[in-house]
Protein backbone atom coordinates (compact mmCIF):
# COMPACT_ATOMS: atom_id res chain seq x y z
CA UNK A 1 0.00 0.00 0.00
CA UNK A 2 1.32 3.24 -1.01
CA UNK A 3 1.21 6.11 1.48
CA UNK A 4 0.37 9.63 -0.09
CA UNK A 5 0.99 11.58 3.12
CA UNK A 6 4.65 10.32 3.30
CA UNK A 7 3.99 7.76 5.61
CA UNK A 8 5.84 4.79 5.89
CA UNK A 9 3.66 1.63 7.30
CA UNK A 10 5.68 -0.69 10.07
CA UNK A 11 4.41 -4.17 9.51
CA UNK A 12 7.20 -6.47 11.74
CA UNK A 13 5.39 -8.10 14.09
CA UNK A 14 8.17 -8.49 16.30
CA UNK A 15 8.73 -4.87 16.71
CA UNK A 16 5.03 -3.77 16.84
CA UNK A 17 4.56 -5.99 19.72
CA UNK A 18 7.92 -4.30 21.38
CA UNK A 19 5.87 -1.11 20.87
CA UNK A 20 2.36 -2.28 22.75
CA UNK A 21 5.05 -3.59 25.24
CA UNK A 22 6.26 -0.14 25.73
CA UNK A 23 3.48 2.02 25.98
CA UNK A 24 2.07 -0.15 29.23
CA UNK A 25 -1.72 -0.06 28.29
CA UNK A 26 -3.72 -1.39 30.82
CA UNK A 27 -7.66 -2.84 29.78
CA UNK A 28 -9.28 0.62 31.23
CA UNK A 29 -7.05 2.73 28.96
CA UNK A 30 -7.81 5.18 26.26
CA UNK A 31 -5.47 5.32 23.53
CA UNK A 32 -5.30 7.65 20.61
CA UNK A 33 -3.63 6.44 17.53
CA UNK A 34 -2.47 8.84 15.31
CA UNK A 35 -1.99 8.26 11.56
CA UNK A 36 -3.34 4.26 11.68
CA UNK A 37 -2.72 3.86 8.17
CA UNK A 38 -3.53 -0.23 7.50
CA UNK A 39 -4.42 -0.82 10.90
CA UNK A 40 -1.35 -2.77 11.92
CA UNK A 41 -0.65 -1.22 15.03
CA UNK A 42 -4.14 -0.94 15.35
CA UNK A 43 -5.07 -4.43 16.13
CA UNK A 44 -2.65 -4.87 18.37
CA UNK A 45 -4.49 -1.43 20.78
CA UNK A 46 -7.40 -3.11 20.16
CA UNK A 47 -6.01 -6.50 22.10
CA UNK A 48 -4.60 -4.06 25.43
CA UNK A 49 -7.10 -1.15 25.67
CA UNK A 50 -10.43 -0.35 26.72
CA UNK A 51 -10.74 1.87 23.58
CA UNK A 52 -9.24 3.13 20.82
CA UNK A 53 -9.41 6.81 18.80
CA UNK A 54 -7.49 6.53 15.94
CA UNK A 55 -7.15 9.52 13.55
CA UNK A 56 -6.59 9.14 10.16
CA UNK A 57 -6.22 12.12 7.59
CA UNK A 58 -6.20 10.14 4.21
CA UNK A 59 -9.70 9.13 3.17
CA UNK A 60 -8.98 5.74 1.09
CA UNK A 61 -7.18 4.66 4.15
CA UNK A 62 -10.03 5.69 6.68
CA UNK A 63 -12.28 3.96 4.20
CA UNK A 64 -10.26 0.53 4.22
CA UNK A 65 -9.93 0.74 7.94
CA UNK A 66 -13.88 1.68 8.45
CA UNK A 67 -14.20 -1.77 6.08
CA UNK A 68 -11.39 -3.67 8.14
CA UNK A 69 -13.24 -2.75 11.83
CA UNK A 70 -16.39 -1.89 11.22
CA UNK A 71 -17.39 -5.10 13.33
CA UNK A 72 -15.16 -3.57 16.39
CA UNK A 73 -17.10 -1.40 18.68
CA UNK A 74 -14.01 -0.15 20.72
CA UNK A 75 -12.52 1.44 17.80
CA UNK A 76 -13.56 5.20 16.92
CA UNK A 77 -12.37 5.93 13.94
CA UNK A 78 -11.67 9.68 12.87
CA UNK A 79 -11.19 11.11 9.25
CA UNK A 80 -9.40 14.22 10.04
CA UNK A 81 -6.19 16.50 10.18
CA UNK A 82 -4.85 15.17 13.97
CA UNK A 83 -3.24 18.76 14.16
CA UNK A 84 -6.34 20.42 14.36
CA UNK A 85 -7.96 17.49 16.79
CA UNK A 86 -10.02 18.41 19.98
CA UNK A 87 -7.98 16.22 22.06
CA UNK A 88 -9.67 18.00 25.03
CA UNK A 89 -12.90 16.23 24.10
CA UNK A 90 -11.69 12.43 25.04
CA UNK A 91 -10.87 12.61 28.44
CA UNK A 92 -7.67 10.72 30.00
CA UNK A 93 -5.73 9.17 27.01
CA UNK A 94 -2.45 7.32 26.09
CA UNK A 95 -0.93 8.06 22.77
CA UNK A 96 0.89 5.56 20.60
CA UNK A 97 1.44 5.74 17.09
CA UNK A 98 4.18 5.74 14.14
CA UNK A 99 3.23 9.41 13.78
CA UNK A 100 3.76 10.97 10.19
CA UNK A 101 7.24 12.44 10.36
CA UNK A 102 6.64 15.44 8.80
CA UNK A 103 4.26 16.46 12.19
CA UNK A 104 6.14 14.99 14.66
CA UNK A 105 7.73 18.54 16.22
CA UNK A 106 4.02 20.31 16.04
CA UNK A 107 1.70 17.54 16.67
CA UNK A 108 4.05 16.78 19.98
CA UNK A 109 3.86 20.41 21.42
CA UNK A 110 -0.26 20.03 20.42
CA UNK A 111 -0.31 16.89 22.67
CA UNK A 112 1.61 18.57 25.71
CA UNK A 113 -1.22 21.66 25.44
CA UNK A 114 -3.60 18.84 26.47
CA UNK A 115 -1.22 17.59 29.12
CA UNK A 116 -3.93 17.36 31.89
CA UNK A 117 -5.33 15.14 30.44
CA UNK A 118 -2.51 12.88 28.62
CA UNK A 119 -1.17 10.26 30.86
CA UNK A 120 1.72 9.15 28.96
CA UNK A 121 3.00 9.15 24.86
CA UNK A 122 4.72 6.48 22.94
CA UNK A 123 5.83 7.52 19.80
CA UNK A 124 7.74 5.86 16.86
CA UNK A 125 9.73 9.33 15.04
CA UNK A 126 12.78 9.43 13.10
CA UNK A 127 15.61 9.14 14.65
CA UNK A 128 17.22 13.38 14.29
CA UNK A 129 13.72 14.17 16.16
CA UNK A 130 14.74 11.51 18.95
CA UNK A 131 18.24 12.53 19.64
CA UNK A 132 17.18 16.68 19.58
CA UNK A 133 14.21 15.41 22.20
CA UNK A 134 16.96 13.21 24.35
CA UNK A 135 19.72 15.56 23.87
CA UNK A 136 21.68 16.55 27.05
CA UNK A 137 23.21 20.04 27.45
CA UNK A 138 26.54 19.87 25.62
CA UNK A 139 25.45 17.97 22.73
CA UNK A 140 25.00 19.56 19.26
CA UNK A 141 20.95 18.20 19.23
CA UNK A 142 20.14 20.30 22.68
CA UNK A 143 17.97 22.57 21.98
CA UNK A 144 14.74 24.78 22.54
CA UNK A 145 12.81 21.40 21.85
CA UNK A 146 15.06 19.56 24.39
CA UNK A 147 14.16 22.00 26.81
CA UNK A 148 10.53 22.14 26.09
CA UNK A 149 9.62 18.63 26.00
CA UNK A 150 12.13 17.71 29.08
CA UNK A 151 9.70 20.71 30.78
CA UNK A 152 6.83 18.72 30.95
CA UNK A 153 7.85 14.97 30.30
CA UNK A 154 10.71 12.56 31.07
CA UNK A 155 11.47 11.20 27.39
CA UNK A 156 13.03 7.56 27.33
CA UNK A 157 14.67 6.15 24.38
CA UNK A 158 13.20 2.68 24.31
CA UNK A 159 14.94 1.65 20.82
CA UNK A 160 15.24 1.97 16.94
CA UNK A 161 13.90 0.53 14.39
CA UNK A 162 15.75 -0.40 10.58
CA UNK A 163 14.16 1.08 7.58
CA UNK A 164 13.39 -2.47 6.05
CA UNK A 165 10.71 -3.01 8.99
CA UNK A 166 8.36 -0.53 7.30
CA UNK A 167 6.39 -0.34 3.81
CA UNK A 168 8.13 1.25 1.93
CA UNK A 169 11.22 1.73 3.62
CA UNK A 170 11.88 5.21 4.70
CA UNK A 171 15.27 6.66 3.97
CA UNK A 172 16.12 7.55 7.79
CA UNK A 173 16.27 5.37 10.86
CA UNK A 174 13.36 5.55 13.52
CA UNK A 175 13.62 5.35 16.95
CA UNK A 176 10.74 4.96 19.41
CA UNK A 177 10.44 7.13 22.64
CA UNK A 178 8.40 6.86 25.78
CA UNK A 179 7.20 10.17 27.34
CA UNK A 180 5.75 10.44 30.82
CA UNK A 181 4.13 13.52 31.39
CA UNK A 182 5.16 15.36 34.15
CA UNK A 183 2.62 16.33 36.77
CA UNK A 184 4.72 19.39 38.02
CA UNK A 185 7.55 20.82 35.38
CA UNK A 186 10.80 19.49 35.44
CA UNK A 187 12.58 22.92 36.90
CA UNK A 188 10.60 25.49 38.97
CA UNK A 189 10.35 28.40 37.48
CA UNK A 190 7.85 31.68 38.52
CA UNK A 191 7.54 32.47 35.18
CA UNK A 192 6.99 29.73 32.68
CA UNK A 193 6.84 32.14 29.60
CA UNK A 194 9.70 33.96 30.61
CA UNK A 195 11.68 30.67 31.00
CA UNK A 196 10.96 29.74 26.99
CA UNK A 197 11.17 33.53 26.21
CA UNK A 198 14.49 32.93 27.23
CA UNK A 199 15.41 29.79 25.74
CA UNK A 200 14.24 30.66 22.59
CA UNK A 201 16.92 33.61 22.43
CA UNK A 202 18.96 31.84 23.38
CA UNK A 203 18.87 29.55 20.80
CA UNK A 204 17.99 31.91 17.80
CA UNK A 205 21.72 32.70 17.89
CA UNK A 206 23.39 29.42 19.40
CA UNK A 207 26.64 30.30 17.61
CA UNK A 208 27.00 33.34 19.88
CA UNK A 209 27.71 33.94 23.57
CA UNK A 210 24.56 33.67 25.90
CA UNK A 211 25.61 36.94 26.82
CA UNK A 212 25.34 38.12 23.16
CA UNK A 213 21.83 36.60 22.54
CA UNK A 214 20.26 37.63 25.26
CA UNK A 215 21.50 40.96 24.52
CA UNK A 216 18.45 41.68 22.58
CA UNK A 217 15.75 40.93 25.21
CA UNK A 218 17.98 43.01 28.51
CA UNK A 219 20.39 45.24 26.35
CA UNK A 220 23.43 46.17 29.13
CA UNK A 221 21.87 44.48 32.22
CA UNK A 222 22.43 41.05 30.51
CA UNK A 223 25.87 40.12 31.79
CA UNK A 224 24.52 41.31 35.30
CA UNK A 225 21.29 39.04 35.56
CA UNK A 226 23.92 35.93 34.11
CA UNK A 227 26.69 36.49 36.81
CA UNK A 228 23.79 36.70 39.57
CA UNK A 229 22.80 33.45 38.49
CA UNK A 230 26.37 31.89 38.54
CA UNK A 231 26.56 31.61 34.33
CA UNK A 232 29.46 32.18 32.82
CA UNK A 233 28.57 35.00 30.00
CA UNK A 234 31.29 33.13 27.63
CA UNK A 235 29.52 30.10 27.56
CA UNK A 236 27.22 29.24 24.38
CA UNK A 237 23.73 28.60 24.94
CA UNK A 238 23.90 24.69 24.67
CA UNK A 239 26.11 23.84 27.71
CA UNK A 240 23.48 25.43 29.75
CA UNK A 241 20.96 23.05 31.73
CA UNK A 242 17.77 23.59 32.52
CA UNK A 243 18.42 24.47 35.99
CA UNK A 244 20.40 26.84 34.80
CA UNK A 245 18.02 28.27 32.25
CA UNK A 246 15.42 28.69 35.13
CA UNK A 247 17.69 29.98 37.78
CA UNK A 248 18.20 32.87 35.44
CA UNK A 249 14.57 33.22 34.52
CA UNK A 250 13.62 33.67 38.07
CA UNK A 251 16.37 35.93 38.79
CA UNK A 252 15.25 38.05 36.06
CA UNK A 253 11.33 37.99 37.19
CA UNK A 254 12.66 38.87 40.55
CA UNK A 255 14.20 41.87 39.53
CA UNK A 256 11.47 43.09 38.38
CA UNK A 257 9.39 43.09 40.64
Amino acid sequence: MKPKLGQHFLFDQVILDKIIDAANINDDDTIIEIGPGPGTLTVKLLEKANRVVAIELDRLLHHKLVQRFQNNDKLQLILGDALKFDFGSIGKFKVVSNIPYQITTPLIFKLLKNRDNLTSMTLTMQKEVADRIIAVPGSKAYGILSLTVQYHTQPLEIFSIPPEAFRPPPKVKSTVINFRILQTPSVEVSDPELYFRIIKAAFNQRRKTIANTLKSLYGEDTKGFLLLSDINPTHRPETLSSAQFANLANVIKGSKG
